[in-house]
């Protein structure tokens, strides 16, 4: 019975180590378009860590993709983005518009835009998301202008950078 529960145990805590960590990444893509004279932002997030993180902010219960979900969760979508997602274009403060969000999988993709842009020579980005509430949290940002691809991984304890083309 002793070597049963052994083997058991050993058996069950290579299962639930691999299990219970996970990796905890946004996406955050950036594309100047010339012709729209805008930026065009598209940022991605796991599902249940978004719904985690705004359940504890604003006191709510999301329930996201349920049938209980809450039909005004855009408001705290938008709110939540423009506390921890910032951008300055061309050393100028830019207010991004939220146009909404789209649910795939397990990822929540949100589609934000800052419109009267003639060019673009650098940006200044500044992301918080999701660093509250899961200290590793990682925030990738890709983007491009023109023909220039640039990249920064940001984390809690660094997080803004300028890029600059």
């Amino acid at each position: 019975m002793k070597i049963n529960k052994l083997l058991l145990i050993l058996l069950i805590i290579p299962i639930v180590s691999f299990t219970t960590h996970k990796y905890y990444l946004s996406l955050t893509q950036i594309k100047f378009k010339d012709k729209a004279k805008s930026v065009q932002i598209i940022t991605s997030v796991f599902m249940d860590d978004i719904e985690l993180a705004l359940n504890k902010d604003y006191d709510i219960d999301l329930q996201l993709t349920t049938k209980k979900e809450l039909e005004n969760n855009d408001i705290y979508f938008e709110k939540y983005l423009k506390s921890k997602l910032t951008f300055k274009i061309n050393d100028v403060a830019a207010n991004f518009n939220y146009i909404g969000k789209e649910y795939e999988g397990d990822l929540v993709y949100f589609y934000l835009e800052i419109e009267n842009i003639n060019q673009v020579k650098s940006i200044d980005i500044n992301n918080k998301i999701l660093t509250k509430h899961f200290p590793e949290q990682q925030n990738l940002i890709k983007s491009k202008v023109g023909s220039k691809n640039k990249s920064v991984l940001l984390t809690k304890e660094n997080h803004q950078s300028k890029l600059t083309y």
